[in-house]
């Protein structure tokens, strides 16, 4: 393992290498303990590079066996290797051939990193940097390349054996060994190799591309588990209909492939042709996976489709334009799911995500661009503001330049750059060009860190009939940046009459509306609204349309009227949520929680029981904001205990108020008859499993949730119920009878195993640092699988507040201790362990300094991996505040 503290790569030091690769042929004869890989690397000097210029090719942890130029042995004196590196000298002037032949150790690489090894399935993983695990290359993104691949294993080990492009020959060999060699004609960087061998199952079917050609897909899994394949399938189809329909995009070659592993750091990787997939997004049926997981499977599939253009067709020059291909594609996979689903409750759940995941990173001591500027191990910015920020200003270039616009600029970025490495500044010019648009300030998203602030107050002259909204944005300074250049932020916005209509008005002075857009440029902007006949209300940041915090000068009276009567479904959501934060925030910081009101408790009743609301819509404005939510707006001196006992005094209030409405609607919503994972079903078990915990709650005794449990006839009803009985009657026998049944049912499936851990590991109370630490030594448990410490340790440390938080530190020490067992193994899933630490600046000082202990436990060991040692160090050096 490379233990070193990691070079700092500058965006501003980009270069382009001296040489190229055009064409890369390589030949893998595997072996568990040893697999052998010959690269003929087809070389040339790029155009005007001096002749004495040497050939650096980038490694990991290699062994080289052999090396030969145009077929001719070299000399030790003619070039120097280390396993990090391979450098030539004195090279010709004109192309040549290069023939490196390595050796590498499979079974062995717990990293999970280049060529591995997974329940005997021979699997890759390039991206970011693996590819130079596999043999000495210019492993960055803008090398591009034609790849031909011949595999050779054992037919018996492996009757299966996939690259990317197309199958163009396969046969036998001796000693009971076969091959296949496969091409992809398309140019790709090294990140976007893969290979999988392997003794799989496929389920196969096809699609018909709008041109008319036929396009075999196949979906490989464990043998056994290619049916729980179908849903992903459908989704797969689906996905390459819509590209065609929306973006245009039709497929370009004649089989499409997708592996699902069950070792694996991500969550798929949108390789040419063969997906790679942690086989959790890929695996699902109504007795083991819940209506989420088949959301995730429909999004993540969708996601790794569309990277074929966002991403394949269409690179990145160097990592730090990695938003171009990410930020892009989920704004993709949104736009997907949104059409596939209920579009406002997508948005919603989408901008909760983005809340609980990118604002902490983006106020606390790891914030970053979105197009960073340095960074010492990239691993470690495959973030949520990359992801989720990224897709976020792409959003708000199709609000500020119109759909019609972006469609033209979406369609000229495709035609201009096709089978290119690019940048952002290539992106945004096409969309300016193509809408005649200035976007020099929106740029700025992609270069500044921190999530900006808007505060708005409004005024209202009955005389002159005019209505003024005031308008500030601010943003507070982030690790390397103090001072803060003026953003342009597109706010949606309504002027909400008394019936919930918006009124009109006749003209506006002070700056600029189109389309129902506010255009924030200025520091602080007053927009003066005339011929508006009586007060409004307002309602901005409508749809979310920038991911900004908004502060409004509202009561409560006018929120609920928002929460209540606005005709912008993401608006009601964020006023209902903006009075019960009003509530929850004070009383985190009290002893014991105050009386609730009375107007907010009915509120949420009257919402239930509004039947003209989809359910899946009720159940989202009747979940509370976790515990995590009302952190990140407390900000500092955050007490866990005192979050979480005010947040259960409001739901018991809520529940106490509303018990009749409750029951009738987990009646109601009973479902019946063949599972469906549609969004109308969903919708149903969602709102029938949040009225389950209020009742619990209310009740105050177990056996309602019991009854759910026992009955359940799908996953979403099982788990719904063993949460709450779990985190509410955790002592009682109806938990722990219900907790062996589950186990005794799942204990042979891994990913149903994985609820089970995380239920138990989520479960409130500093009592539940024991309970991890016994479940770690479960048969079921293994530190060397990803899904299994995620399910267990970073559920509990990023979802469980009160226990993580324990006052003794307990739980911040068994983080620490898990995460230095874990980077000897796999330096990448350590270091995303690590990045819960993120926020101990914002608890008590009791806590900071039981966290800042456990992270210089971290910090003084010896050897620590570059990922690791990255986040550990910008963590404790970074100010921010953080939920």
């Amino acid at each position: 393992m490379r233990t070193d503290s990691g070079q700092v790569v500058r965006l501003e030091d980009y270069a382009p290498s001296d040489y190229l690769i055009p064409r890369t042929n390589l030949v893998f004869r595997l072996g568990g303990e040893r697999s052998i890989i010959i690269a003929d690397l087809h070389i040339e000097r790029r155009p005007g590079v001096e002749d004495s210029m040497p050939l650096h090719l980038h490694g990991d942890e290699l062994e080289l066996l052999a090396l030969r130029m145009n077929g001719e042995e070299l000399s030790h004196a003619a070039y120097e290797v280390t396993p990090q590196q391979l450098v030539l000298k004195d090279l010709p002037a004109e192309p040549f051939v290069l023939t490196i032949e390595t050796a590498v150790a499979p079974t062995t690489n717990e990293k999970l990193m280049g060529l591995y090894r997974s329940k005997g399935v021979y699997c890759t993983q390039c991206e970011a940097e693996g590819f130079r695990r596999i043999t000495y290359y210019l492993d960055r993104p803008d090398i591009l390349s034609v790849y031909t691949v011949r595999i050779e294993a054992l037919r018996a080990q492996a009757p299966i054996l996939l690259s990317n492009g197309d199958l163009i020959e396969q046969g036998e060999l001796d000693g009971g060994r076969h091959f296949a060699v496969w091409h992809d004609p398309f140019p790709k960087p090294s990140y976007l190799f893969a290979l999988v061998a392997g003794d799989l199952a496929r389920l196969s079917d096809s699609f018909t591309t709008r041109s008319g050609r036929v396009v075999d897909l196949g979906i490989y899994t464990e043998r056994g588990k290619e049916k729980r394949a179908a849903y992903a399938m459908d989704a797969l189809k689906r996905s390459m209909k819509w590209d065609e329909e929306v973006f245009g995009c039709e497929y370009d070659l004649g089989i499409f492939n997708i592996v699902a592993v069950s070792d694996f750091n991500l969550g798929a990787m949108e390789n040419k042709g063969l997906n790679i997939f942690n086989d959790k997004y890929i695996l699902a049926d109504s007795d083991t996976a819940t209506d989420a997981d088949f959301a995730n499977v429909e999004a993540i599939v969708a996601h790794e489709y569309f990277h074929n253009w966002t991403g394949n067709r269409i690179t990145c020059r160097d990592w730090f334009q990695l938003c171009l291909k990410e930020g892009l594609t989920v704004f993709r996979d949104h736009e997907f799911s949104a059409d596939q689903r209920e579009r406002t409750v997508r948005r919603i759940a989408d901008v909760k995500g983005l809340k609980a995941q990118q604002f902490p990173e983006d106020q606390g001591p790891l914030a970053h661009p979105v197009r960073p500027r340095r960074y010492r191990e990239i691993n470690n910015f495959y973030t949520a503001t990359v992801y989720q920020k990224g897709s976020e200003i792409v959003r708000m270039l199709r609000t500020l330049i119109g759909a019609e616009n972006f469609r033209a600029g979406m369609d000229l970025y495709f035609k201009r750059h096709d089978g290119q490495a690019v940048t952002i500044e290539d992106f945004l010019r096409a969309f300016a060009d193509a809408s005649g648009s200035d976007l020099s300030q929106f740029a700025l998203w992609y270069h500044q860190a921190g999530t900006p602030h808007v505060d708005v107050k409004t005024d209202y002259d009955p005389d002159s009939q005019q209505f003024t909204v005031e308008l500030e944005q601010a943003v507070a300074p982030t690790p390397s940046e103090t001072r803060k250049r003026l953003l342009h932020i597109p706010l949606e916005f309504g002027l909400v009459g008394p019936d919930g209509d918006d009124v009109e008005y006749c003209s506006v002075e002070g700056g600029t509306v189109q389309r129902n857009v506010i255009h924030l440029k200025r520091r602080r902007q007053i927009m003066r609204f005339n011929g508006v006949k009586s007060r409004p209300v307002l309602s901005i940041n409508r749809g979310f349309s920038a991911p900004v915090m908004v502060t409004t000068d509202l009561d409560e009276a006018e929120l609920l009227h928002l929460a209540m009567r606005d005709s912008d479904g993401f608006a009601r959501w964020q006023a209902l949520n903006d009075v019960l934060l009003a509530w929850l925030k004070p009383n985190s910081r009290r002893r014991a929680p105050g009386t609730t009101n009375k107007d907010m408790v009915r509120a949420l009743g009257l919402i239930a029981n509004d039947a003209s609301l989809a359910p899946s819509f009720r159940a989202l404005l009747l979940s509370l904001p976790t515990e995590s939510d009302i952190s990140r707006e407390l900000a500092t001196d955050v007490r866990p205990d005192a979050v979480f006992a005010a947040r259960e005094k409001l739901l018991a209030s809520i529940a106490g108020a509303n018990v009749e409405t409750f029951a009738a609607l987990y009646t109601d919503m009973t479902t019946s008859g063949r599972f469906r994972p549609d969004a109308a079903s969903a919708g149903k078990r969602a709102l029938r499993n949040v009225t389950l915990d209020y009742l619990a709650a209310h009740e105050g005794k177990p056996e309602r949730a019991s009854e759910h449990f026992n009955s359940a006839t799908n996953m979403t009803d099982r788990f719904a119920a063993l949460t709450v009985l779990v985190h509410r009657f955790g002592a009682s026998d109806a938990a722990r009878d219900a907790l062996a049944a589950y186990e005794r049912k799942f204990g042979s499936d891994p990913l149903a195993m994985d609820k089970w851990f995380q239920v138990q590991a989520t479960a409130p109370g500093a009592q539940t640092v024991d309970t991890v630490r016994t479940l770690m030594r479960h048969p079921h448990f293994a530190l060397t699988n990803p899904n299994r410490v995620r399910a267990l340790i970073f559920a509990f440390a990023s979802a469980n507040q009160t226990a993580f938080h324990a006052d003794d530190g307990t739980g911040y020490d068994l983080l620490a201790e898990t995460i230095l067992r874990v980077d000897g193994r796999n330096p990448q899933l350590a270091a995303k362990l690590a990045t819960n630490f993120r926020s101990w600046r914002s608890v008590d000082t009791n806590r900071q300094a039981l966290a800042r202990k456990a992270l210089l436990s971290i910090a003084s060991q010896k050897g620590l991996s570059p990922d690791l040692r990255d986040i550990v160090e910008r963590t404790m050096a970074g100010q921010g505040q953080v939920g």
